[in-house]
């Protein structure tokens, strides 16, 4: 049993018109669903992936009315992005520097030349240098197909202790330790490339995040989907306090909290985001899970425009 890599990752945006704009204007990703959180159907769930919504590809946002996260440890501090190579970077160089977004200079991190940037709520990203795996490239993004972003890259987490997060990593969800750049850790799955690559960085002297806009709820790890009741009785049997399972329709999930308190998901790499919609259409219209649907009419009243 081993991990595919990440499946998507969840974090939280006050300002639901504003982030569709960036993440599908400025970085060219396509929404390919629509959505409520399911646990808060007041909260828009907005996943942007590649042109084919494959896992792995996916960021997504909670529209929640909070002020902005406090940065800190026991969270996700920033997540990677891959794009096809050092071309590439240079050309979302020159487009940050055109649309004025807040990013750094190139530099290389874990073997990787990699920039660094902000979205307008201070959401910490990177885009890497990382040709591995198929390409779906949008055929309506502004950016062109070859420096489109790929999916997701390496995610970095920062822990006040590594101990206990490693045995959870190496333990139960069968990752390698695969060395160290600073005082950061690297611990990489069956997927080869970036996007089967987490960074831990130690951050004992840290105060623990608080969650708000701009920061992060969740990492989800892509499974197949013939595994998942073998994860969850893993997640059993190791006793490892969990959410049991939870069908989301598109996926099917399993919540738990490493040591060091961030919230990690298993997710499934089926049925997939054109369970429901045709895949030319995916996100043009609210995609509501069927134990939803008879509540459509009040859902959609209490959503804002995007």
């Amino acid at each position: 049993m081993y991990l595919k890599g990440f499946h998507h990752l969840t974090a939280v945006t006050a300002d639901a018109p504003g982030n569709h704009k960036f993440y599908t204007q400025a970085l060219g990703l396509r929404l390919v669903k629509k959505t409520v959180n399911q646990d808060d159907t007041s909260a828009y769930h907005l996943f942007y992936a590649d042109g084919a919504g494959s896992p792995g590809t996916d960021i997504t946002f909670f529209d929640w009315p909070v002020g902005r996260e406090r940065r800190g440890s026991h969270s996700v501090t920033r997540t990677g992005l891959r794009v096809a190579g050092e071309a590439a970077l240079a050309w979302w160089r020159t487009r940050f520097a055109d649309l004025g977004v807040r990013h750094e200079k190139i530099i290389e991190e874990a073997g990787r030349p990699t920039l660094a940037f902000e979205d307008p709520e201070g959401q910490r990203l990177a885009l890497v240098a990382d040709g591995s795996g198929a390409a779906h490239p949008w055929d309506q993004s502004p950016v062109p197909a070859e420096h489109q972003i790929r999916g997701l890259g390496p995610i970095t987490m920062s822990v006040a202790d590594p101990g206990p997060t490693d045995i959870v990593l190496t333990k139960l969800m069968n990752m390698t330790a695969a060395g160290r750049f600073g005082d950061t850790l690297v611990y990489r799955m069956e997927q080869a490339g970036a996007v089967g690559e987490l960074h831990v960085t130690v951050d004992p002297g840290l105060p623990p995040a608080q969650q708000g806009a701009g920061g992060v709820h969740h990492v989800a790890f892509n499974i197949p989907y013939a595994e998942y009741d073998a994860w969850a009785a893993r997640l059993k049997t190791m006793r490892v306090p969990n959410s049991g399972p939870v069908d989301r329709f598109w996926f099917k999930s399993l919540y738990f909290r490493e040591p060091n308190g961030v919230l990690f998901e298993l997710a499934t790499d089926a049925p997939g985001f054109a369970t429901d919609e045709p895949m030319d259409r995916l996100g043009t219209t609210l995609s509501l899970p069927p134990f939803l649907e008879a509540r459509r009419a009040e859902i959609e009243a209490g959503l804002k425009k995007l």
